[in-house]
């Protein structure tokens, strides 16, 4: 009971903030703008992708939908949110050192491992209220603007998914994606235990992930050794569920690799922040 009321004062700590409701005013902004933009000039969008498969196949029925739209949002937002995470989760501890509020909230009769980890599911909270809304708003906004349709998805190959076969799809995405930004969480969460300022985390979180994508992106002999260990390598696999058939199997060590990192995370702040000092 004691845990849960602390995991409570966390989320009003966090919510109280102006800084959280960034996201949600990021994403909204986002959503609707590529909407609009998809309403208004989507049909030259499509028409630049398909302009080379015209002479081979006969497109009919709706592709511009409301199910094409999310998958746009998604892959255009997956590369921004962690900013937008990373500014909350690293003002987490940072920000309480800052103000010396960390001090009071140490004297009190918790375990300082209680401490850490109802701050994480805090944060874990609120990545998933941030996740959540953006799936809500944008398959509720694509649905509504564009309607149903068959899903034209263009990858290694041209996938085209029925109506019925892409709302689990786009769902399954959204849960990967919650996976993927709560690993992006525990990392500015980690640093943010190690610093008195929240701005050095984000700033911190946000340049890791841009060099792990450069990085990623080089197909050079060297870099193929590290790959595997940079979680930004798995992030992207939410694109799995838009293959037929779906590569399970990778959905699987990304899942894994991802949740590696995150316990990873975790258990350095807890460890670190065990052996914190607060009186300097």
């Amino acid at each position: 009971m004691q845990f849960l009321n602390l995991v409570s004062t966390e989320l009003y700590k966090i919510f109280r903030k102006g800084r959280s409701y960034i996201g949600f005013g990021a994403i909204a902004f986002i959503v609707i703008v590529i909407q609009i933009a998809l309403y208004v000039d989507g049909e030259s969008y499509l028409e630049l992708g398909t302009q080379n498969l015209k002479e081979s196949f006969t497109f009919q029925g709706n592709l511009l939908n409301g199910y094409l739209s999310v998958f746009i949002i998604l892959s255009s937002l997956w590369v921004h949110i962690p900013f937008l995470i990373a500014l909350v989760a690293g003002d987490l501890i940072a920000g309480e050192a800052s103000t010396g509020t960390l001090r009071i909230l140490l004297i009190r009769p918790i375990s300082r491992t209680q401490i850490v980890l109802a701050k994480f599911l805090a944060i874990l909270i609120y990545v998933l209220s941030v996740v959540l809304f953006m799936a809500v708003l944008s398959i509720g906004s694509g649905l509504l603007i564009f309607g149903e349709g068959d899903l034209f998805v263009m990858k290694d190959m041209l996938y085209i998914f029925e109506s019925s076969d892409s709302l689990w799809r786009i769902m399954a995405s959204f849960i990967f994606s919650f996976l993927s930004m709560s690993m992006v969480a525990s990392l500015a969460f980690m640093l943010s235990s190690l610093v008195d300022s929240s701005l050095g985390p984000i700033i911190m979180t946000m340049s890791i992930i841009i060099v792990f994508m450069i990085v990623s992106s080089i197909d050079l002999s060297i870099f193929r050794a590290v790959k595997p260990f940079m979680f930004t390598t798995y992030m992207g696999a939410w694109r799995e569920f838009f293959s037929d058939p779906v590569n399970w199997a990778k959905i699987y060590k990304a899942s894994i690799a991802l949740m590696v990192h995150i316990f990873i995370f975790l258990g350095f702040t807890i460890w670190h922040f065990n052996r914190k000092d607060i009186l300097t």
